[in-house]
């Protein structure tokens, strides 16, 4: 772990690796408690988490149990020792958090994105002494999410942290929301000094792939993670597919291996992690390609069109070249790889004709 104000924060892993768990959204007084007695069994958690406010895309879904909750969270302080945190989105969410002792607060990635809502949380946290953790934007943007972190810094705010929750994304993926491992990455080169916590929950929505995100997260130098942990997953009231039991919690930490760090590179390995996600994207985009030519191909098939437009490819191709200059890329690139993709595509075709013959 990066020397920080983590480690005068009281890291209780032994492998130096923070970490909060907790549910995804305080529901009642007995889940919240339950879940905590399941946590306490493990000595590793440094920091209770609960999201007592809850910002919903449409009107109508639950948005949190508000200032109930907040004792609610106290008592698990009380009861089990732990620290607690929880996510603010506006002024009132800190005052009210102080007022309860709340130990960390967190910045969903909604807020982030917000630069006047950003700001406005800096001045109420103005002058107070407490850990404050930013997560990513919704979108890749690096500057909003250092703009955000800017304007702590700027009230005074001493101890602040990033949490990398991957970012939203119109694409089909196996992920909820994509790593985007470039953006951390450009982040820590730019700010070593600031520790960073991985939110696997949020970027897989699955728990079978929380191993696989979390190990890549502390082979990468991560200093720690925030997992949504619940008492019954299936029945809780936000995210109940991607939250996990305290017993699943455990074997997640004994899976993982502390003692792995890649030699980085940050900004090579910025660039490199940009081409991967490219390159995903470019076999999702010719997978869908293909789907339409194969939708072509059965219209085609059913109306007796032949396969080939000759017209129709050369003019699509005289296309395709403008808009690749207008992008600096060559005409012998182009037609290269949309000859690659036309000749799929009548292949793709040509298998349903010869099956309707």
């Amino acid at each position: 772990m990066k020397k920080t104000w983590l480690n005068d924060f009281g890291i209780n892993s032994e492998n130096e690796f923070f970490q909060i768990a907790g549910p995804c959204s305080a529901e009642t007084k007995e889940q919240i408690l339950s879940t905590a007695k399941g946590l306490s069994k493990i000595s590793t958690i440094d920091v209770y988490r609960a999201g007592i406010w809850k910002p919903r895309t449409r009107p109508g879904a639950f948005e949190g149990v508000g200032e109930p909750g907040l004792s609610w969270l106290n008592e698990v302080k009380t009861e089990y020792g732990f620290r607690v945190c929880t996510e603010v989105a506006e002024p009132e969410h800190v005052r009210l958090c102080i007022k309860y002792g709340i130990d960390v607060l967190w910045i969903g990635a909604r807020t982030t994105g917000n630069p006047f809502s950003m700001q406005a949380i800096a001045d109420v946290i103005d002058g107070l002494d407490i850990p404050v953790f930013v997560k990513n934007p919704m979108n890749p943007d690096l500057s909003l999410w250092l703009g955000a972190i800017e304007r702590l810094s700027a009230k005074g705010v001493k101890r602040i942290g990033a949490i990398h929750r991957g970012f939203s994304t119109y694409e089909k993926s196996k992920y909820r929301n994509m790593p985007g491992w470039h953006v951390p990455l450009e982040f820590m080169s730019k700010n070593s000094n600031i520790p960073i916590l991985i939110d696997p929950s949020h970027i897989t929505g699955n728990p079978l792939l929380l191993n696989h995100i979390t190990q890549r997260a502390i082979n990468l130098g991560y200093d720690g993670s925030i997992v949504e942990v619940h008492s019954s997953p299936t029945s809780a009231w936000t995210d109940a597919e991607q939250q996990i039991t305290p017993e699943h919690y455990k074997m997640l930490i004994d899976s993982l291996s502390f003692g792995i760090k890649e030699s980085l590179n940050y900004e090579l390995d910025s660039h490199r992690e940009k081409i991967n996600e490219l390159d995903s994207l470019l076999i999702s985009t010719l997978s869908d390609r293909m789907k339409v030519s194969k939708l072509i191909g059965i219209y085609k098939s059913e109306n007796g069109i032949p396969n080939l437009q000759e017209d129709r490819w050369q003019s699509l191709l005289f296309d395709r070249i403008s808009q690749g200059s207008a992008h600096k890329l060559s005409k012998e690139f182009i037609t290269s790889i949309f000859n690659a993709i036309h000749q799929e595509s009548l292949n793709v075709q040509n298998q349903i004709s010869s099956k309707n013959v």
